[in-house]
């Protein structure tokens, strides 16, 4: 099993004749993900990917034509809250939008909007997911990866790949990673990406990173000290930043206690997780705990 995606799941790109779209589709084929339409307002009745997805005006046309059930967005950040929700009330269940730097005032809108349909958003400003050997939805260099029973969770895009790394150096493969992005308001959470974890029945051990300001990290730890029965292996990254120093993320600024890199490892501790000092000790860790 996995979560979230898989071999069925049949995917639009939004934004799939720009460059970026373009060139991620391609990698995403060559993955082996099913792509099965794009979406570029204005260039509909076109094909993309050397002359081979259909690429239409709306989501909803799309998704009527191909019967797709996922979408990835590739647009500028002026635009990105909009497709959200284009493709949100269009019916598609699974979202993930890679675009970076979208108006806090627009995501307010399209976080509203997924959360009242219970649709599934990952990001925005984030690397995408990926079920190994079957589905890639986003950015992730799929090479990395190896098949096995280990989850992986990351606000970070670099650490998601070093966690990857790491578990594969110590003979451990992942069942599906996701990068659920940086930014203050974003979709799937940390506590809920556990919880999708320990319902999945192939994935044994769980891998956490988050990093300084907020709390999303808390909560989760609360969240799996009472819930979670699988070993779970935690980072945060910002171990040594000076307090309301920002750290490339939006939300990554401590404005209270709680927030602080050794606030968050001393309460994920307590709640029974095993937490790392460095991410080159995550593969170690999980390697003797599970």
């Amino acid at each position: 099993m996995s979560i979230i995606v898989n071999k069925e799941t049949k995917v639009i790109v939004q934004g799939i004749t720009g460059s970026e779209g373009t060139f991620h589709s391609t990698q995403m084929l060559e993955y082996g993900t099913n792509i099965v339409a794009g979406v570029t307002p204005g260039k509909g009745g076109q094909k993309a990917i050397n002359n081979t997805i259909p690429v239409f005006n709306k989501v909803s046309e799309a998704k009527k034509e191909a019967g797709a059930n996922a979408s990835i967005i590739f647009v500028p950040p002026a635009f990105a809250g909009d497709a959200i929700i284009e493709s949100a009330n269009a019916g598609i269940q699974t979202i993930v939008c890679i675009s970076e730097g979208i108006p806090t005032r627009d995501m307010i809108k399209a976080k509203d909007i997924v959360d009242e349909k219970n649709i599934t958003l990952i990001g925005p400003n984030c690397p995408g997911i990926i079920t190994v050997d079957e589905c890639k939805l986003g950015i992730m260099p799929g090479f990395i990866t190896k098949k096995g029973n280990i989850g992986v969770i990351s606000k970070s895009g670099t650490l998601t790949y070093e966690a990857i790394y790491q578990l594969v150096q110590n003979g451990m493969g992942q069942t599906t990673a996701l990068g659920i992005g940086g930014d203050p308001i974003i979709g799937t959470d940390m506590k809920k990406a556990i919880e999708l974890f320990e319902k999945d029945n192939e994935t044994n051990g769980i891998v956490v990173i988050g990093e300084i300001g907020g709390t999303m990290e808390i909560d989760a730890a609360n969240w799996a000290k009472e819930n979670a029965s699988k070993p779970i292996v935690g980072f945060i990254a910002g171990q040594t930043a000076p307090s309301g120093k920002r750290m490339g993320h939006a939300g990554a600024i401590v404005s209270g206690g709680d927030e602080t890199a050794k606030a968050k490892m001393d309460i994920m501790e307590k709640c029974g997780i095993h937490v790392c000092e460095s991410p080159a000790e995550i593969g170690k860790k999980m390697k003797e705990i599970i």
